[in-house]
């Protein structure tokens, strides 16, 4: 019942506005298919093109795995409370929890690499789980294979089963460690990570800058402090509770003995993405298996204090996650965007004003003379900017469109004939740096968009590049 009910609100949440910018970028970046991008794996790439090319414009179909994987999460969430021996009531807690955390809900109204991530590191959990329990080294073998496609999606995982080795080795069960099927399998993960690490090695490690943007936009070290205090609410009361109490229940409760390497794994692996700078939604697959802990250890709680504590914190989460994730608000009662690190965050304003930003750009492109659109191309300053306009640039009659930011600075370069650019973004005093002539030549206005994206960003005519595209694009690229 309670992954019925996640997957009617998931779905529904899904169906509003429009499309998310990563949404636009992963497909831009499917179009142009590669062993790696500077900032993540093949896999969310290749599902988003396949889904846009089954379903046409559908912002809805391109959503269809997200919903899957976040219903996933949930069901999975449930089956590793049972195999930590709960019974249906803890089962069914731990599906509550996790149906009405505001990572697994939001991250099912988005196609996304943390939806598809998360579920891939709550396989692996219920995988170890199982094995504990049952010594089948066929889970390793799957285990293997789950990490090896993890392994497209991002450079995250390397963190998981380095949290989980250190944690089997000081607390057991050390034969985990012994078993040549777990070795074996990281085989396959070896040879599965290879073609990205060429394509990285190839590119300049970019993927080590992206970690920087990261750590520059969660405030790096200093911000470490805070990821538990930021990540928390986000998993909703009753998950929150139920995380601090499967800990402590994985790590001192004698019935949960021989899995006690999941808890100092839990914040081994915690520890490690908060000190890098990581952001609160990363490694959020690992927390289902402490909930559903904690789900199992309060069933020594007598019933009637438990049924009281879980209805309330439950009805709380509901509330929360319908308050505050669900987009349940038309658009039209937004107000304006404060800044562009609200807008850029999980809301409207990132779904909102493409289809605007596309006739902006499309008026500034055909009003040019004739002989400058046929060598003219669009350049963006910023990376969604170039995704939602490639997306409909058959529909608008625009020329090849470039960004030099972020991945799509990787996906090509424009040609040395193109002496015409219909910017979008950026400064007149940062374009002349790079263009002999530069004159605005519209605006996007979008009342409802992102600053400096969608809305109060110039359109400028820049004539003449200071040097041929294929030697300027490497100095103007940038993450």
């Amino acid at each position: 019942m309670v992954a019925v009910v996640f997957g009617i609100v998931a779905t529904l949440s899904a169906t509003r506005y429009g499309y998310y910018y990563d949404e636009l970028y992963f497909i831009a970046a499917g179009k142009h298919p590669a062993f790696g991008y500077a900032d993540q794996g093949p896999l969310v790439p290749l599902l988003a093109r396949s889904m846009d090319w089954l379903f046409p414009g559908s912002f809805i179909a391109l959503r269809i795995p997200a919903v899957a994987a976040s219903l996933a999460v949930v069901v999975l969430s449930a089956a590793i409370a049972r195999e930590l021996g709960g019974a249906r009531g803890a089962q069914s807690v731990t599906a509550i929890a996790c149906a009405t955390s505001a990572f697994v809900l939001g991250q099912a109204q988005t196609l996304s690499t943390n939806a598809i991530d998360t579920l891939l590191w709550a396989v692996l959990t219920w995988l170890l789980v199982r094995w504990v329990r049952t010594r089948d080294d066929a889970l390793l073998w799957a285990a293997g294979l789950a990490t090896a496609v993890a392994v497209q999606v991002k450079w995250l995982i390397p963190i998981f089963w380095i949290a989980v080795v250190v944690a089997v080795a000081w607390l057991g069960p050390r034969a985990l460690l012994r078993r040549p099927a777990l070795w074996w399998s990281a085989s396959i993960v070896v040879l599965a990570a290879a073609p990205g690490l060429i394509w990285q090695a190839m590119n300049g490690w970019p993927h080590l800058g992206m970690g920087a943007v990261v750590r520059g936009q969660t405030g790096g070290f200093a911000g470490s402090l805070w990821f538990v205090p930021r990540t928390l609410p986000w998993w909703g009361p009753l998950a929150a509770v139920l995380v601090v109490c499967g800990v402590w229940q994985l790590c001192r409760s004698p019935l949960l003995r021989r899995y006690r390497f999941l808890g100092v794994a839990f914040l081994l692996a915690v520890a490690i993405i908060a000190i890098s700078g990581g952001r609160s939604g990363y490694g959020a697959g690992i927390y289902p298996v402490v909930i559903a802990a904690g789900a199992v250890g309060s069933a020594a709680i007598p019933r009637r204090w438990l049924t009281i504590v879980a209805v309330q914190a439950a009805a709380l989460s509901m509330v929360a996650a319908v308050v505050y994730v669900t987009p349940w608000r038309a658009a039209s009662d937004y107000a304006p965007a404060p800044d562009l690190a609200a807008a850029l965050g999980p809301s409207a304003y990132s779904e909102l004003g493409w289809p605007e930003l596309v006739a902006a750009t499309a008026n500034a492109y055909r009003a040019l003379p004739p002989h400058r659109q046929r060598t003219a191309v669009v350049v963006t300053q910023w990376y969604v900017q170039a995704s939602a306009l490639d997306h409909a640039r058959s529909t608008a009659g625009l020329p090849p469109v470039f960004s030099p930011n972020r991945g799509f600075g990787y996906f090509g370069v424009p040609p040395d004939t193109a002496d015409t650019v219909v910017y979008v973004g950026g400064t007149e005093a940062d374009l002349r740096r790079w263009f002999t002539s530069v004159v605005p030549a519209g605006r996007t206005d979008y009342p409802l968009g992102i600053p400096g994206i969608t809305t109060d960003a110039t359109i400028w005519e820049c004539v003449g590049p200071i040097q041929p595209w294929s030697s300027m694009w490497s100095t103007m690229r940038g993450l």
